[in-house]
């Protein structure tokens, strides 16, 4: 079986997902059960048990013999956060439980790091950059450098562990994510309500329009399944999982336009107070550690991964 957390929210049920279209449904997903009972994303989904994520660890201790690998998606991703205790506990310190297991047990175990752990970039995007001279912007980032520094110091280790640090991620599935879903998803439904986008203004002199590195969900999901399934050799460590391009949040919503065959509309308005100083104005994968790993599937550009999931999904 293989066990999927956070499985009730983006990446982790377009994981579900994916393994469906393989056939396989000897699926364990985990969440919180308020989401389980309230999220669509798991609708139509075919999966063996679920389980609350507070119940998983007496549950893997009693289920080992069955467990092929654990894909550990959840987290707390909002980066406006402030509780501190919280987020530890709940991204910090309930990956290390995870991990334990894995190690004990000789399991496979691949986690959701994030490129919020590069902070505002001035030591670059580089996943063979020593992460102890990262300095993230906001307690989402800290929390899961926080982990990944630790699993970098184990003397015990999973068989095979990958530390995905996902940057810019789109697509299905994200529509419980509220103010944290992304440009796309917003974007269209500011089109379809008022035909305007609104972008916020540069909180910097130097900064005429942010670029981030956008991957399509399907992409982040698939890289996932890679490692679950990559020889040991290649798992073990840090990867970035990005395009390797930054765009700028302009050609993404021009791109949201495109699909929907309409002229773009955009206009900007001041960053909201709680942003300023935690916002990356620029990001960049660099993939080389993710290629040399294996993974050689094409990746969406951002023009098609928009089209694809505005014209398949949001406007269904």
């Amino acid at each position: 079986m293989i066990v999927i957390t956070g499985a009730a929210g983006f990446i982790g049920s377009n994981i579900v997902a994916q393994l469906n279209a393989e056939g396989r449904t000897d699926l364990v997903v985990v969440d919180d059960p308020d989401h389980i009972a309230a999220r669509r994303q798991l609708d139509g989904l075919r999966f063996e048990t679920s389980l609350d994520k507070h119940a998983l660890p007496t549950w893997l201790d009693r289920n080992a013999a069955n467990v092929e690998s654990v894909l550990h998606m959840g987290a707390n991703s909002d980066t406006t956060a402030s509780d501190r205790a919280f987020m530890m506990a709940n991204n910090t310190d309930y990956t290390r439980t995870l991990w334990n297991f894995c190690a004990r047990n000789e399991k496979r175990f691949v986690y959701a790091s994030s490129a919020a752990t590069y902070g505002d970039g001035s030591a670059g995007y580089d996943d063979a950059t020593d992460p102890r001279k990262l300095t993230p912007l906001n307690l989402y980032g800290e929390s899961k450098q926080l982990f990944d520094l630790w699993a970098l110091e184990q003397k015990e280790q999973p068989s095979g562990w990958a530390g995905l640090k996902f940057f810019n991620v789109y697509g299905p599935r994200e529509d419980h994510k509220g103010r944290m879903a992304s440009m796309v998803y917003h974007g269209y439904h500011q089109i379809q309500k008022t035909g305007v986008v609104r972008l916020f203004k540069p909180g910097r002199p130097d900064v005429t329009d942010a670029r981030r590195d956008f991957i399509y969900v399907k992409d982040a999901a698939a890289a996932v399944l890679h490692f679950a399934r990559a020889p040991h050799d290649r798992v073990r460590g840090l990867f970035n999982v990005g395009t390797g391009e930054a765009r700028s949040f302009t050609a993404l919503i021009e791109a949201v336009f495109s699909a929907l065959k309409k002229a773009p509309n955009i206009e900007f308005i001041e960053m909201p107070e709680d942003l300023k100083g935690k916002y990356q104005y620029f990001t960049q994968a660099t993939i080389v550690r993710l290629r040399a790993s294996g993974y050689a599937a094409p990746l969406h550009s951002l023009e098609d991964g928009v089209r694809d999931y505005v014209v398949n999904y949001l406007a269904r």
